[in-house]
């Protein structure tokens, strides 16, 4: 496969989804860092200005612009892109890192709570990334970033939808970057493993999650959630220079993945177990029995 040179970020306009908090936050501050010129989008209105206000001052030659967006909503995504492209008709680097999780069995969730993590996780980046590929390739040397998730690589029970998100972006992603390689445009799937961002606070509950099931389960999911956001993105943009393929971050995505590359088929009884143990644990006062 053709190998491109380093991507380079100064004097480049760079579209980042979820930029309010989290490993998004701290792409937009790397990016401005960098010399590249902002379209930040998020549905957290005031938390996108406080982000875009803190890099203004820090870089006051870095143009930034703000959208407030719900990514869930098919018509949002599409005046965005078409503003976009209004606005910049060339564009060097799309990271769609916004997300949102779902927690509860498939039998828990409802058909539309299903389809609202498939709209956000993955038809938002597709419909960016289609829209947007004109000014991608207006220039050579764009690049195109999409977090997928430790669940794009294994699927564990309790995480159907998010799971299929994850696993449907990380194979656009891949497919993508033997399409885009032609247009000396780069592609980088992310793996992020237990990064410390708000997604537990924010994460979708399933209709049907017993109640008494709820804070237990999100404040373990919390505490899963460890390595430090501004690493993990220092971390994407340094392999975005590098025009890595494939970034896992962080133990808890790498052992996972070499698990299911060394147990394709056996993987899922040991992820299976290890996810019954611990939802057991979470969900539980200590000392309490349980009767079977």
């Amino acid at each position: 496969m053709t190998r491109l040179p380093e991507y380079r970020f100064a004097g480049r306009t760079a579209v980042l989804t979820g930029a309010a908090s989290g490993i998004g936050e701290h792409l937009a501050y790397g990016l401005a860092f960098r010399g590249s010129d902002l379209v930040l989008a998020d549905i957290d209105e005031g938390r996108l200005k406080t982000v875009a206000d803190r890099i203004r001052a820090a870089h006051p030659a870095v143009t930034v612009q703000t959208a407030t967006v719900d990514l869930a909503d098919r018509a949002a995504v599409e005046a965005l892109a078409t503003r976009i492209l209004d606005e910049h008709p060339a564009i060097g680097l799309l990271i769609n890192n916004a997300g949102i999780a779902l927690g509860g069995r498939f039998d828990q969730v409802s058909v539309e709570q299903f389809e609202q993590v498939m709209n956000v996780n993955f038809r938002a980046p597709m419909l960016l990334t289609h829209a947007l590929l004109p000014a991608l390739t207006a220039t050579p040397g764009g690049h195109l970033v999409n977090l997928s998730s430790l669940f794009g690589l294994i699927a564990p029970p309790g995480q159907s939808a998010y799971a299929a998100s994850k696993f449907a972006l990380r194979g656009l992603s891949e497919s993508l970057r033997s399409e885009l390689i032609d247009n000396g445009v780069g592609v980088t799937t992310v793996h992020p493993g237990g990064i410390a961002t708000r997604i537990a606070e924010s994460a979708l509950v399933g209709s049907l999650v017993p109640e008494e099931e709820v804070e237990p389960n999100k404040k373990l999911f919390a505490a899963l959630l460890s390595y430090p956001p501004d690493k993990a993105a220092e971390q994407i943009l340094r392999a975005v220079a590098k025009r890595k393929a494939r970034l896992l971050i962080a133990a808890s995505a790498k052992a996972p993945d070499l698990l299911a590359r060394l147990l394709p088929v056996g993987h899922a009884r040991i992820v299976r177990a290890f996810t019954v143990a611990t939802a057991s644990r979470g969900a539980r006062p200590a000392g309490s029995v349980v009767r079977r």
